[in-house]
Order: structure tokens, then sequence, then C-alpha cells
């Protein structure tokens, strides 16, 4: 249930950053009308980037720990702009996805992702009952 909430929330994450001029989304032929086709394609990329997410980017976050130290965090930046990237070229195998134009705009767009997960971990937090 987390995944299919966390892909969800990827989803819609993913549609508000294709407003920036530099990324695009382009849309595959799943279903006929054009804002089914838009909205499938949000969630196969946003489960895509979930996957990305959970794999790659633990692996990197691991292994680049020192520089998260050095640099208080703000490699986390670089290195989600890192991760999205590697969803548009994954998912640009199959002719549909997200199209990343320069690396830093990528960047700019995993901002606006990680505030929208942060917004929407907040918002969706299971709350703990009180003890009485």
């Amino acid at each position: 249930m987390r995944f299919i909430i966390r892909v969800v929330v990827n989803a819609f994450a993913l549609w508000v950053v294709s407003l920036i001029p530099a990324l695009t989304v382009t849309i595959t032929a799943f279903a006929p009308g054009e804002d089914l086709q838009k909205v499938l394609t949000l969630l196969a990329v946003g489960a895509v980037f979930a996957v990305v997410n959970s794999v790659i980017g633990t692996v990197i976050r691991v292994v680049a720990f020192p520089l998260y130290v050095l640099t208080l965090g703000l490699i986390s930046f670089v290195v989600n702009g890192l991760l999205l990237w590697i969803t548009a070229w994954i998912t640009s195998f199959w002719g549909w996805g997200l199209g990343v134009g320069e690396f830093w705009w990528g960047v700019v767009a995993a901002i606006v992702i990680s505030l929208i997960n942060w917004f929407f971990g907040i918002l969706l937090r299971p709350q703990k009952k009180k003890r009485s």
C-alpha cells in the first residue's frame, strides 16, 4: 500500500514538474484518450522513479555518505537530480516517459519533487495513538 501511495504522489509531483518548460512527459498509447494516456504515463514514470529512488538512490546515499556530511546534506539535491535523470534515461528506452533537457533543470525538478513528497509525507503519515 505504501508503494502505491508513493507512486501516486510521485506521479502528481512529476505532473507539477512537467510544467517547467525544460522537462517533458512523452505520453504512451496505453489507452484511448489523451488525458488517460498522460495519467497512465505519469503513474508508470512515478513507479520507475520510486524503484530507482529505492534501489539506486540507497546505494548512492550509502557510498556518498561522507559527501553528505561534508556538504551538510546539500549534495542530496544533486543526487536527487541524478536519480531523476536516470529515470528519464530508463524510460526513454520505451519511447515514453520523462525528458530532462539539462542536468541542472533536473536538479530544480528534484527539489520540487522532494518538497511535494515531504509535504504529502507529513500529510499522509499515520498518526500514533495516544495512550490514556
